[in-house]
């Protein structure tokens, strides 16, 4: 939006050409997003406080999450709203990807939303069925997938790419679309299983969607593409916009969702944030790395997994409580050295993803 305003200005003054520079733009896109969720989160944590949209707390679960019943949740729509507004702002609104990455992150949002809010308003502990959850998230999920792959332009886009190997290239053709939408509902639900303790799903998101703007940045520049041996994607640069709007807004969110939380961020925010960050790995052809950076969210999908596995197989539990972060609670860690333990964990394997960038 601003965008066009500079370009039309560029025609009296040169000055305005510098807004044409992705590096500007994503600076511009991290400050607008903290600016904004610094700006509203006071009021919407009133105006949630107000409604008595609170947490409701699993009596089965940690003892020391009792003292979180009733606190404001549904905040994921902060972050939402600073992100397509900061967005809509600076990013350059004739590029696909940017739609598509902005329709599945609002879409997903939209299906977190009714589930927070039937938990929540409606006080319906299933929430929105698993069943009509998974439908949503099948359709919006496909839905992504099939437009990615009739508007490839080229091979390049629709090719499966094995980081750390130069030439270890996979044509997919139609299963791309499988692929896709196998990555962007798992790493959704992946990031709503992780959002258990105060500000363990926020920072990790902010980390892998920092690090998968830098190869948005490189990928959509034929010249930094070639040198590093990683897919030209045409236009995907353009996503650094959005990765740097997450950033910012989910920094801001952090200043009010840290130990102890002032307000969490529903389904409304993990189911959002995750489909977000698998659709840009998707585009950016790093499904890879994503499952590498990500470690921690596959890490909390597995834990599950193998509890719900094993309980039903054996009768016996391999961990005293699934997802593994109350795991650990519950062998007497505090809270804080959970979350600040898996965000390290993060941190390492967000370099090791970057470092697929020369190691081939």
């Amino acid at each position: 939006m601003l965008l066009l305003l500079a370009e039309y200005l560029q025609q009296f003054h040169k000055g305005f050409a510098v807004f044409q520079y992705l590096t500007l733009r994503g600076m511009l896109g991290v400050l607008t997003a903290l600016v904004l969720a610094l700006w509203l989160g006071p009021w919407m944590i009133r105006t949630l406080q107000l409604r008595q949209i609170g947490q409701a707390v699993r009596t089965d679960g940690p003892q020391s999450h009792l003292s979180k019943k009733g606190t404001p949740t549904m905040g994921g729509a902060l972050i939402l709203s600073a992100i397509t507004i900061s967005t809509l702002l600076w990013a350059d609104l004739s590029n696909r990807y940017v739609w598509v990455v902005l329709a599945v992150t609002l879409l997903f949002g939209a299906i977190g939303w009714v589930d927070d809010y039937r938990k929540v308003i409606e006080k319906n502990s299933r929430g929105l069925p698993s069943r009509w959850k998974y439908f949503w998230q099948s359709v919006f999920g496909l839905g992504a997938a099939l437009f990615l792959y009739l508007t490839a332009e080229n091979p390049i886009e629709t090719t499966f790419i094995l980081p750390f190997f130069k030439d270890a290239v996979l044509p997919l053709g139609i299963g791309f679309v499988v692929l896709t939408y196998f990555v962007i509902v798992g790493s959704s639900n992946a990031v709503n299983l992780t959002d258990g303790l105060d500000g363990l799903a926020i920072m990790p998101t902010v980390l892998v969607g920092g690090a998968l703007g830098i190869f948005c940045y490189l990928s959509g520049n034929a010249n930094f593409a070639q040198y590093l041996l990683i897919p030209y994607v045409p236009g995907a640069g353009e996503l650094i916009v959005f990765c740097s709007a997450l950033i910012g807004a989910g920094l801001g969110f952090l200043w009010f969702n840290t130990y102890p939380a002032q307000v969490f961020m529903g389904d409304v925010g993990a189911l959002a944030l995750g489909a977000a960050l698998g659709t840009i790995a998707v585009i950016v052809r790093q499904e890879i790395v994503l499952f590498i950076m990500g470690g921690v969210f596959v890490m909390e999908t597995l834990s599950v997994m193998i509890q719900v596995a094993s309980f039903k197989l054996t009768g016996k539990r391999v961990f005293r409580m699934a997802p593994i972060h109350h795991h650990f609670e519950l062998k007497g860690w505090p809270e804080p050295r959970v979350i600040v333990r898996f965000w390290i964990i993060t941190v390492v394997l967000v370099l090791i993803g970057l470092s697929s960038l020369k190691l081939r």
